[in-house]
């Protein structure tokens, strides 16, 4: 495979990000997907020494780049964002808000700076704030999501920014990998597929549930309180849905929600806690190194390269 800006600007062997899934991304996952040859990425959605205690465990695992990805609403994101600099990260990812405010600091400390985008004037907004890449994110994805589609999303960021484009949202295979480049897209991110990597610490019932999705599994909660989230259909899901409908105040139903990642991730509580999940879950059947995933992922891309004359650039 041909390396391109992606790989080029963050030092990785493959244009490839893990997600920074929130209670999942951890020091274990990050650093597998780093000497794997990708950029495994650590969740900033915790408590600051939490996150400190991470990152230097990553270091001790592998010494390729990784990341951090900073939750700008969160109420200690000033402090993850002097964190990276003390730590020396390589590379942040943004998400729930704008990285401005920092941007001038994590420059000065060399750090790469790609926010996760829903939109176009967002993404434009950020290559003028000084991000170094955009992750255009698609509502495929599990978590936190928008509203356009990784298909009509992507080609649209590719457009209206000079910076490469990171697609993300719905990629699970190796089709996913090639398609996202069509769309124009210079590198990926996956979430989803690495919750199932033998390196992810969710407890096993968590994963169950990935493996045995189909294609219609996933459902998106909260939209009526501004933060839409897409999780595989469960008990929780479907009360959620139901308290939204009927007109439920927002503060009650955001209360369904309180330490409901906890349980699935943790407890492997299936029913009552919060199972986020992509739309790609139904395609994904098998647990695998995170290596095997990478590799897997990239063949594939070639192959499907090939059937049509081209390759990477």
């Amino acid at each position: 495979m041909e390396r391109n800006r992606v790989c080029e600007l963050l030092k990785i062997k493959y244009p490839i990000f893990q997600g920074g899934m929130a209670r999942i991304a951890d020091a274990s996952l990050a650093a597998a997907v780093s000497e794997a040859g990708g950029l495994g990425i650590i969740t900033g959605a915790a408590p600051t020494e939490w996150v400190r205690e991470q990152i230097k465990e990553t270091k001790k695992l592998t010494n390729k780049p990784f990341g951090v990805n900073i939750m700008l609403m969160a109420e200690n994101a000033d402090e993850i964002a002097d964190l990276v600099c003390e730590e020396e990260v390589a590379v942040v990812t943004t998400g729930a808000g704008s990285p401005g405010k920092f941007m001038e600091k994590w420059k000065k400390h060399n750090i790469k700076v790609i926010p996760v985008v829903a939109s176009v004037a967002l993404a434009k907004r950020m290559e003028k704030a000084g991000a170094d890449a955009i992750i255009a994110e698609g509502t495929e994805s599990g978590g936190h999501v928008g509203q356009l589609t990784t298909m009509t999303l992507v080609p649209q960021v590719v457009d209206a920014v000079n910076v490469p484009v990171i697609g993300a949202g719905g990629i699970g295979d190796g089709r996913g990998v090639a398609a996202a480049f069509m769309l124009g897209a210079e590198g990926i991110q996956v979430g989803t597929r690495f919750l199932v990597a033998k390196e992810c610490t969710v407890h096993q019932n968590y994963k169950d549930k990935i493996l045995k999705a189909n294609d219609i599994d996933t459902e998106v909660t909260g939209r009526c309180t501004g933060h839409p989230v897409r999780v595989l259909r469960n008990k929780l899901a479907r009360t959620y849905l139901k308290l939204e409908k009927e007109g439920m105040p927002v503060e009650e139903i955001e209360k369904l929600g309180i330490g409901a990642l906890r349980k699935a991730v943790v407890e492997g509580d299936v029913d009552n806690g919060s199972l986020m999940s992509g739309q790609i879950a139904g395609l994904i059947n098998k647990e695998q190194t995170s290596k095997e995933i990478i590799e897997e992922l990239f063949k594939g891309a070639e192959e499907r390269f090939k059937l049509f004359g081209g390759k990477y650039e």
